[in-house]
């Protein structure tokens, strides 16, 4: 089995990059399954039903969310509806779940949707969670598990990834839309820290930079927005999975210029 990973699509940007990359990319590369992340793909801020129809038409097979999921109420039915994850840590009793499990390549796929505590909104234990989850997955005989750590802070992705390693397919990161350099294998588990966005890559995560600024010069703050026109990244990674180990992975870093950049994960004993 081989999936794809694509991070936090901002906005327009983001989602052109798809449209002009991802059925390519997912015939060069022979992917099976690509999850995204959803959560900033509607101008920054959630996403609308015309953006989730728009994005599963271009070959995104699954969304997992964070923190904005909820910025756009029409989601909220969504989340029962189509395969849209959110945070499985929110309380009991929240609209929709983090957890889902699909078909892909004559197996079972679970994808784990789970957001950290730093900076974030009050959710339950995000560590107790996965943990208990992931077993329970075990429990039913899925192997193959891929996890979203929508999170601020590196360490909690980090501890995410020892708590985990070795009883789950994959491990990345979302949030920060600033892409780490530590992809790696390690115990048959890929780990990246933040894959980073897509969508605008010359100002400030994907958003104009005058507000930004205004906010670290003076504290006052205002709506972010989503620049008009800009030069564009699309970050992918691809993983290759052996009875629910990873094998092998890569991340794809997609130029609106033409070029591409290609990182092999490092191998951990």
């Amino acid at each position: 089995m081989k999936i794809a990973f694509i991070g936090d699509i901002v906005g327009r940007p983001g989602r052109s990059m798809i449209k002009e990359n991802l059925r390519k990319l997912r015939k060069s590369e022979g992917i099976d399954f690509v999850i995204g992340n959803y959560e900033n793909a509607s101008h920054g801020f959630g996403l609308t039903l015309k953006n989730a129809k728009e994005l599963f038409e271009l070959g995104i097979d699954a969304m997992t969310g964070g923190n904005h999921t909820w910025d756009k109420k029409e989601v909220i039915p969504l989340l029962e509806t189509l395969p849209l994850l959110r945070p499985h840590n929110y309380p009991l009793g929240v609209p929709g779940t983090g957890c889902k499990i699909f078909e892909v390549a004559g197996e079972k796929l679970a994808v784990l949707n789970i957001m950290g505590h730093y900076g974030m909104p009050y959710v339950d234990n995000a560590f107790r969670c996965a943990r208990d989850t992931v077993a329970d997955l075990k429990e039913q005989g899925i192997k193959s598990i891929f996890v979203d750590v929508h999170a601020e802070a590196s360490s909690e992705k980090r501890a995410m990834m020892m708590l985990l390693q070795g009883e789950v397919s994959g491990i990345m990161g979302t949030h920060t839309h600033v892409g780490t350099d530590d992809l790696q294998i390690s115990h048959g588990t890929a780990y990246l820290t933040d894959i980073g966005l897509s969508g605008c890559r010359d100002n400030v995560i994907g958003m104009d930079e005058k507000v930004p600024l205004e906010r670290f010069l003076t504290g006052v703050s205002g709506r972010f927005e989503v620049p008009e026109k800009c030069k564009r990244i699309l970050q992918v990674a691809v993983m290759t999975l052996e009875d629910g180990k990873c094998v092998q992975a890569q991340k794809f870093k997609i130029f609106d210029d033409g070029r591409t950049l290609v990182t092999d994960a490092w191998m951990e004993e």
